[in-house]
Parts: structure tokens; sequence; C-alpha cells
């Protein structure tokens, strides 16, 4: 009886297992294609002001030593990794001199963990704070390759170093367009710090975070460590044109650019008949600006007539406005149809707050996708299945053929039971 009972829950299996099959086929080989090794510089302020002994009884330089053993420790192998100090060698009152103190304490690349925890046991607190400098080398550390780049900056206090602006240096590092980000963690900061450090991580869409715990400080840059290893889109930098003639033919994929207060950027995508342009596209403000602005995205065609248009307003509550817009193109029974070239006009209505400078413009994030158009009418009438009508067809049949072996096994099991 039991081994009647196992044929029948085994063909019962099998059918739902055909089941499964029609309704979801097996997926395409991942894409195995290897992507550029991320890499992250470590900025640390090595500047006097870290003696201060106010982090959980202990002093701040002692802090960041325990975070950057811990972090080491942890970071993922295909991470590679440098370490950059700024303040750590001038101990002399020439401003000159010591806004010049920054080196790296570690190269950028695969990670010997021994090496680099020797370099950091070597460290002490003792001069400046140029912060600016340091953002500019460290930029540099980083450039080449296609992969993630992030700078995890952590100082105790402003930089010392102006009139180079460190937030300003960090405007002209994400209008360069090379998929930088700069994070930023203020030990026991004051309200300038934190002001000053929020801005640097503002302008290259990185985060800020006030530490006063040793935890706290081992976590958090842990955790930016790790987000370096996540698979990312990098944007592609480019330059729209102030008019549709000259502006750069795209293809589907994110992009970014800078675009001054109140002005417009043009840019140019093919659209072939039975295809859908999918656009959209985020400014930030990385800077102080005054409320009530605005963003208008409009597709165009060559000749100027608009083919459709997205919108969106803020008013100051956040720091990010977006907004998007679908273009389907009719099919078309011609073979030889040509590609139509669609406009894409970008505006803002940003303008800055009083004694805000203007340049570089504010970050712009364009994403283009261009699709296979929405199925013909005589494909999708049907209760709006579309092309599933198939796959329900199979649910049926195979439900039908599982309902009649059960019975079948069922009347079965009732008569040899009888003749028992």
């Amino acid at each position: 009886m039991i081994r009647r009972q196992r044929l029948a829950a085994g063909v019962c299996a099998l059918l739902a297992a055909l089941t499964a099959g029609l309704a979801f086929p097996s997926t395409a080989v991942a894409d195995e294609t290897q992507q550029a090794a991320p890499k992250v510089e470590l900025v640390l302020d090595v500047s006097g002001s870290m003696r201060a002994r106010d982090i959980d009884g202990d002093s701040r330089m002692a802090a960041a030593k325990q975070a950057f053993n811990e972090v080491l420790d942890a970071t993922p192998k295909e991470v590679q990794l440098g370490i950059r100090t700024l303040g750590a060698n001038y101990r002399g009152n020439d401003r000159k001199a010591g806004c010049k103190d920054t080196e790296q304490l570690y190269p950028v690349g695969p990670l010997n963990r021994t090496e680099a925890k020797t370099a950091v046991a070597t460290l002490a607190p003792t001069g400046w704070t140029p912060i600016g400098p340091a953002l500019l080398k460290a930029a540099d550390d980083l450039n080449g390759g296609d992969g993630t780049r992030r700078i995890v900056l952590i100082s105790d206090g402003e930089d010392t170093c102006q009139p180079l602006d460190p937030c300003e240096v960090a405007r002209e590092i994400a209008a360069k367009g090379i998929g930088l980000t700069i994070d930023t963690l203020g030990l026991v900061p004051d309200a300038k710090t934190r002001d000053q450090l929020s801005c640097i991580a503002d302008a290259t869409g990185g985060t800020y975070t006030d530490v006063r715990h040793k935890e706290e400080l081992s976590d958090r840059v842990g955790q930016l460590v790790d987000r370096a290893a996540d698979p990312v889109v990098t944007p592609v930098a480019t330059e729209g044109a102030a008019e549709c003639t000259k502006a750069p033919s795209l293809k589907s994929g994110l992009y970014t650019d800078r675009e001054e207060f109140g002005r417009q950027r043009w840019y140019k995508v093919d659209v072939k008949p039975g295809q859908e342009l999918r656009a959209s596209v985020s400014v930030a403000d990385d800077r102080a600006v005054n409320p009530d602005y605005g963003v208008l995205l409009r597709a165009v065609t060559m000749h100027g007539r608009e083919i459709v248009r997205g919108e969106a307003a803020g008013n100051g509550r956040t720091d990010v406005i977006s907004t998007g817009l679908r273009y389907p193109k009719p099919g078309s029974d011609d073979d030889t149809a040509t590609a139509e070239t669609v406009c894409l006009q970008v505006t803002n209505s940003f303008s800055a707050a009083a004694g805000v400078k203007t340049t570089p413009g504010l970050p712009l994030e364009l994403t283009v996708d261009v699709v296979d158009g929405p199925s013909k009418a005589s494909d999708v009438a049907s209760f709006g299945l579309g092309r599933g009508w198939w796959l329900l067809g199979a649910l049926i049949l195979s439900g039908f053929l599982a309902g009649l072996v059960w019975g079948w096994l069922s009347r079965w099991r009732v008569a040899v039971w009888r003749t028992n």
C-alpha cells in the first residue's frame, strides 16, 4: 500500500515538475564578463587635533588605527585598497609647506594586510589639515580603469588650507565625470566641520556620517569599503550641446553631465520604427539654491516639433529632482525605413543662493533606453494576456492530465482495497 502511495506521489511530482518547466523556462546563462576591480582609498587626517582623547576615553588617532586594522582584516579580496594621509609629516608653522603635507601611505592595489597594518601603526598626529590637496591627490591615485572608485575621508576638523575650498575641489572632481564617489566621516565634529564634510560628500553623491565611538567608526568604514565591491553601472561622461544639431548621439546607457543654472542641454538618440525610447533625467543641487525650482525633459524632432515631455518641480525639500518620458515609434512595413533622430532637451530652473558659485554646473544624470516597442493590438487583445495564452493553455492541459492520472490511481487504490 505504501509503495502504491509513493508511486502516485511520484507521478504527481513529475507532472508538477513538467508544469513548472513550462511555466518558468530556464534562464539564460549569466553574463560572465569580468568587471574591473573596484578601487578604494582611505584618506586619514593625521593633524595635531587627532591627539584629542574624546572617543571612548582614547585618542581620535587610536580609534582611527583600530578601525583601519579591523577594516583591513575584512576587506573583500576583489577590492584594491590604498591609504593616503594628510598632515602626517610636517611639524612646522609654515602654512605653505603644511598645505603640501599629503602622501600615499599604501598604494592602491591588491591588499597585503601585514604591510598595510605596519604602515598605519607608524602614524602619529602631527601637522595641518590640507583636505583639498589630499582629495586632488587621491583622485589621481584612483585614476584609470572602469571599476567603482571611492574615497573615504576621515577627519576631525576643517580644512586649514583656504582659499582652496575642499567643497569646490569635490565639485571639480565630480565635474570630470570619472564616476568617483567621496564619502566623509567626521570624528566628534563641530558645526563647521560637519557642514564642510557634508558638502564634500554631497558634491559627488557620497554620504556623510558623524562618528563619536570606536565601534561606529569601524562599522561605517567597513560598510563603505564593502559597498565598493557591489556591482554598479558607472555613468559615461558626456557633454550636451546648446542646440540639437550639435548634440552628441547617445545609445542606450547611463550618462553624466553638468548643466549651468537656468540653462539647457541637448542630446540626440536614434529610434527605429517599432522601437520605444525611454529617457529619464535627474538634476542634483549640490550647493545652496533658492527654493522653488524645476526640471524639464522634452523629446523633439529635428524640425523642432515637440513629441512628448516630462517635467517635475521642487521646493527645497530634496536635493535631487527627476523626471522622464516614453516615446513609442510606430512600426513600418517598409524594410528600408530609416531611424528617426530624436532630440532630448534638458532644462532646469535652479538659481543659486546669494554668494554661491555657479560653476561648475549642476550634476546631471541621464538614462537612455531604446527597446522594442509594445506588441501589436492583436497580440494583447485576449484579456490582456498577450502571448501568455500559450502558457495558460499549457497549464490547463497539465492540470487536466494530472487530474486524470490522480483519479485513475484513486479508483485503482479503492478497487484493490475492496478486493483485499
